[in-house]
């Protein structure tokens, strides 16, 4: 049995409370990995091109407020 078949197996059996807890868990889990992934993305520059289209769309006009 691979690793991700015995957490599956092993998440499936989880009480209703257990399950709602793990999922809280992997949820901030994800959030966090994604949370870094954009940090250092900005980090090495990544994002610069789709700010600079941002400010350009919203200096020509393109944008709204929220």
């Amino acid at each position: 049995m691979t690793k991700l078949e015995q957490i599956e197996k092993s998440v499936a059996e989880l009480s209703p409370e257990e399950l709602k807890a793990f999922a809280a868990w992997f949820e901030a889990l994800r959030s966090d990995m994604w949370d870094r992934q954009m940090e250092a993305d900005a980090r090495a520059g990544r994002l610069d091109k789709l700010a600079e289209q941002a400010l350009a769309d919203h200096r020509a006009g393109r944008t709204r407020p929220l």
